[in-house]
């Protein structure tokens, strides 16, 4: 038999190893936090999904390869100042030779092969090139701006899609929120009916009407749950992982509007124009003159000596110098077609400007628009509440039939689900705003 002083005992033995238990989950969660808290629900947020979408996204890849092209470009050109080797050889069977007739008592003139040979190898060092070298370096990396800004445009566009799949998201979870909140209703008006039902004071089809309209709102929670399914699995692949259903999406905060536009496609019409003033700096180069050093040695018959029709060693060096002045003929329309160029790039930078400030402008009148929307819908909903609780009370006190009521609590759904719509609307807008214009 359990006594007072027992039932004491016990409890104190039960809060001592309460305390004890609890002093050991906290130091095992210590040790392992992520056993710990693996049962808690995992919160995703935007701005990870736009560094997750990017870092996975495969043209990502493109960046790398960008880079080493660039690198192999400067170097190869910078190569351009090394001594250039070149090895070369002939040999040649002629049909005549060089003969001396000449009637000189006591000299003999050396008589010359029809067949001659010559091996000789040549090193030229670049002395004075005109900044060509210089230029072709400077070249490499104007393009590879180019690639890599035209990369980031297409890295940047990711943020579009990945807003339209988030937002999605989230109107999913408060449709489910409300239609939870709705069933929750339905089931409690159900209760009070069948009981009445039970008293005698309700007919049995009421009960039935509140039923089909639970087992309605249950089919749209189905709905809604594929709908947000399909749109998790969109969010997912585009951050290449799995993404569990019972993940929570964390609601972004409003934004608010900054002027000016900052998108990465101005930095590409900028990278471009300045590689149109590299090109203006190559077309100079190739029409200044040239200067190397070369030294040549060989092997051959004839050598250098050509009175000596023996095989000899031989060797020469000095200065080469060239200047082709051949383009000096295409010098001024080639660089007229590079200022057409440069004035295309501002034509286009101008058009993208004037497009995006348009699209601005609309962002900015439909958030204004959503946001009038909400103040409606919130003076709505004030409104259909109170129609619903005052039906509510008529349909239970036989007044108006459940259909009635029925009706009044659709409107009140329907006002509810516009405010979310518009709720989350706003967001998207206002998230849209900031990736049109880039800040």
């Amino acid at each position: 038999m359990l006594t007072n002083n027992t039932y004491i005992e016990m409890k104190r033995f039960d809060n001592t190893y309460f305390v004890r238990a609890g002093i050991l989950l906290v130091c095992f969660g210590i040790l392992f936090p992520g056993f710990a808290f693996s049962q808690q629900k995992q919160l995703l947020f935007l701005d990870s999904c736009y560094k997750t979408a990017r870092e996975q996204y495969p043209l990502i890849k493109q960046r790398d390869l960008i880079e080493k092209s660039r690198a192999y470009t400067v170097s190869n050109a910078a190569k351009g100042f090394l001594p250039q080797l070149s090895l070369s050889g002939q040999a040649t069977y002629q049909s005549a030779v060089t003969e001396i007739d000449l009637p000189i008592r006591g000299v003999t003139f050396p008589t010359f092969s029809k067949d001659q040979y010559k091996a000789y190898a040549e090193l030229d060092q670049t002395i004075y090139d005109g900044g060509a070298i210089k230029y072709q370096k400077e070249a490499a990396t104007a393009n590879a701006d180019i690639q890599n800004q035209s990369l980031e445009v297409d890295l940047y566009a990711l943020r579009d899609r990945i807003n339209q799949v988030y937002f999605g998201v989230l109107l999913q979870d408060e449709q489910l929120k409300q239609n939870d909140l709705l069933q929750k209703d339905i089931k409690n008006s159900i209760d009070l009916i069948r009981a009445n039902v039970e008293n005698g004071t309700a007919i049995p089809s009421s009960l039935d009407e509140l039923q089909a309209e639970l087992l309605l709102q249950e089919q749209n929670r189905l709905q809604l749950v594929a709908s947000r399914k399909t749109y998790l699995t969109m969010l997912g692949q585009f951050m290449n992982r799995v993404l569990p259903d019972n993940i929570a999406l964390q609601v972004p905060a409003g934004l608010l509007m900054q002027d000016g536009v900052k998108r990465p496609e101005l930095s590409l019409y900028d990278s471009r124009r300045k590689s149109y003033d590299v090109q203006d700096k190559i077309l100079n180069a190739a029409n200044r003159p040239h200067l190397s050093f070369f030294v040549q040695g060989g092997y051959g018959r004839p050598a250098l000596n050509l009175f000596d029709n023996n095989f000899d060693p031989y060797y020469i060096g000095g200065f080469r110098f060239s200047w082709a002045l051949g383009g000096m003929y295409t010098l001024k329309g080639q660089r007229q077609l590079l200022v057409v160029n440069r004035q295309t790039e501002d034509v286009e930078k101008e058009t993208f400007l004037f497009n995006t400030k348009i699209s601005l402008t609309q962002q900015q009148q439909d958030i204004q628009k959503l946001k009038d929307l909400i103040g409606k819908d919130e003076e709505i909903i004030v409104k259909r509440v109170s129609i619903t609780a005052s039906d509510k009370a008529r349909m239970e006190n036989g007044v108006i039939t459940v259909n009635d009521y029925i009706t009044q609590l659709d409107k009140e759904d329907q006002a509810k689900q516009n405010l979310l719509l518009h709720q989350v609307q706003l967001l998207l807008t206002q998230y849209n705003y900031q990736t049109i214009s880039g800040n």
